[in-house]
């Protein structure tokens, strides 16, 4: 199968582009524009002996997103230029890591940063999306769009279980339409600081072992897990899975601590 990554600055795009040429290599080139132009970079397409000769040649020196299995797009790149906004809260979007789901791996996990600072709309779009997780200790506001979970930070987006780079494009372009929107009619919307946290707090749970074996120190493996998505607790604190019979949860469960923001247990701060 092959592989394809991305590049968070054009000019990384042009040096792999040249290095591939210059060792006679055949590659696939997919490009955001023009509808998805704020929010991604080109991305290369290339068979495994392709990456072999490049690092045979060491000719790897590119600073690329990372490597994943290339899956055809199940939707197209729009046509037509993305929508402008007056004031722009998220400004253009870099995919800085990209990388196979653990959980599943037919999918992929990203995370893109942003120029600007989207802070300020999460209670808006707290009030408008319910189903919505809003910390304001973060800041951070995670949900599900489908089956993909996106966190978003200030100045940072995690996606979970994107399809491929495409579906990662639309999935970060509906994001800086959402902000953005949601900041245009901020006057028209009540804005809602309720903390909701269950959600996350569940989908570790989901990746527990769940026999509520007290070693963490808690009663049972949802309080475990509530203080783990509020930053009170590592997750390496669970006994059964860093250091017992559940070890096969561990991939999966540190997958999850990423993508809604929690990292051995630290709360990651975008300020």
């Amino acid at each position: 199968m092959r592989t394809v990554t991305t590049f968070a600055h054009r000019s990384e795009f042009e040096k792999a582009r040249t290095r591939l040429e210059s060792c006679s290599l055949a590659y696939e080139v997919i490009v955001p524009e023009p509808g998805y132009r704020r929010v991604g970079e080109p991305a290369i397409v290339i068979a495994p002996e392709a990456r072999f000769a490049l690092a045979e040649r060491r000719a790897e020196d590119f600073l690329c997103a990372g490597w994943v299995d290339y899956r055809p797009a199940r939707i197209p790149v729009p046509g037509e230029e993305p929508a402008a906004f007056e004031e722009d809260l998220f400004g253009r979007a870099a995919i800085m890591v990209l990388a196979p789901c653990v959980a599943d791996p037919s999918k992929i996990r990203l995370i893109a940063h942003i120029s600007g600072d989207m802070s300020e709309a999460f209670p808006y779009l707290n009030a408008e999306m319910q189903e919505g997780c809003y910390n304001p200790r973060g800041p951070t506001f995670t949900f599900m769009d489908g089956y993909r979970m996106i966190s978003l930070y200030p100045r940072r987006i995690a996606v979970a279980k994107a399809d491929e780079i495409v579906d990662a494009w639309r999935t970060l372009e509906m994001i800086r339409q959402r902000i953005n929107d949601v900041w245009r009619r901020r006057r028209q919307i009540e804005p809602c600081y309720e903390t909701r946290e269950k959600p996350p707090a569940l989908e570790i749970f989901k990746r527990l072992p769940r026999t509520n074996c007290r070693a963490c120190g808690e009663l049972t493996c949802l309080a475990f897990a509530v203080k783990v998505w509020g930053g009170e607790a590592s997750v390496a604190e669970c006994k059964p899975v860093f250091a017992g019979d559940h070890g096969h949860l561990k991939d999966a469960l540190l997958e999850v601590c990423m993508g809604i923001g929690v990292v051995e247990g630290t709360r990651v701060s975008e300020r």
